[in-house]
């Protein structure tokens, strides 16, 4: 079982691309994304006006960033509209770390898409070896409500039994009914999805 996708479309995919076109409005600008552009494209379309792609790794001939965004200088100051964050945090060791570089990357007024696996298996292959997190929508809320400030940060949870369990057994989206994936229960977050956005003041959050 590879998360369904030897079968269609994984069902995390069906809560992450429900997220996305909810915010298509943000997709704007100036904006980066992690590996590729499919969602850059798909929900930005004609609105992005400059994209840049990350990978961690050298090779892939599409980046136009590449490093890690847990370390410094990665990327850029104050430089993006918005970033793409999807199924790429719980990646990364030093989450933190990663948090306050893309707040720094983004404009003022700039916004972080960002999804997180809840309930979920571990990738069997490439990235196997750096699966280091799974996240509660709880932790997702007080990590970027100490970056972004509580008030700027919109944190959701998806899923409920029936799609963790079959999203565990790797079935694929096409192989069950979608009206039981809208239903939400928050003991069972197979995908957590937040929106955060850069005070337009540059405001440090103070207490």
């Amino acid at each position: 079982m590879d998360f369904g996708w030897d079968r269609g479309l994984a069902i995390d995919r069906y809560y992450i691309e429900l997220f996305l076109e909810r915010h298509s409005s943000d997709v704007r600008g100036r904006v980066l994304e992690i590996g590729d552009a499919s969602y850059s494209e798909r929900f930005g379309g004609p609105a992005v006006q400059q994209q840049d792609i990350l990978h961690v790794h050298p090779g892939n001939p599409l980046a136009t960033i590449v490093g890690d965004i847990s370390t410094p200088d990665v990327l850029p100051r104050s430089a993006f509209d918005c970033v793409l964050l999807t199924q790429t945090l719980h990646l990364i060791y030093d989450f933190h770390a990663a948090v306050r570089e893309v707040h720094e990357s983004l404009k003022p007024g700039g916004v972080l898409l960002l999804t997180v696996p809840g309930i979920s298996q571990i990738d069997r292959g490439e990235w196997g070896d750096d699966w280091f997190w799974a996240m509660a929508p709880a932790a997702v809320r007080r990590l970027l409500g100490d970056g972004f400030g509580e008030d700027n940060v919109l944190v959701e949870s998806h899923g409920n039994v029936f799609a963790a369990t079959t999203f565990l057994q790797g079935l694929a989206l096409s192989e069950v009914p979608t009206s039981k994936l809208d239903v939400r229960d928050e003991a069972y977050p197979v995908i957590v999805t937040a929106r955060a956005a850069r005070a337009r003041r540059d405001e440090s959050h103070r207490r």
